[in-house]
């Protein structure tokens, strides 16, 4: 094989290594659904972080009917991201492979 196959597979193999899982992040979404730990996950910190709020003040203000509107909200946008992972994967496996294809091991 030439060098330039040997490297592409290198590289191919390093982005399935370091790539998230989508059984993981589906897992995580299913089982912890409003929380946004499947956004963590992925990288998406802020978005993640602005769910896990939405969510636990949307609980903390239910009693008085006004908490109903964010976790609607959420579980909206939970329900959104079933269909926006393996996108989301696809992005950052991408990233990766540039990384690795300018050298920066």
């Amino acid at each position: 094989m030439s060098d330039n196959v040997q490297q592409q597979l290198l590289i191919e193999q390093r982005v399935a290594n370091e790539s998230k899982s989508q059984l993981v992040a589906y897992l995580l979404a299913i089982l912890l659904w409003g929380f946004g730990v499947h956004r963590m996950y992925l990288g998406r910190w802020a978005s993640g972080i602005i769910m896990l709020l939405m969510w636990t003040l949307g609980w903390l203000t239910a009693p008085i009917l006004i908490g109903w509107v964010p976790i609607a909200l959420v579980c909206a946008w939970a329900f959104i991201d079933l269909f926006l992972i393996p996108g989301m994967i696809r992005n950052d496996q991408a990233v990766i492979r540039q990384r690795l294809m300018a050298g920066r091991w």
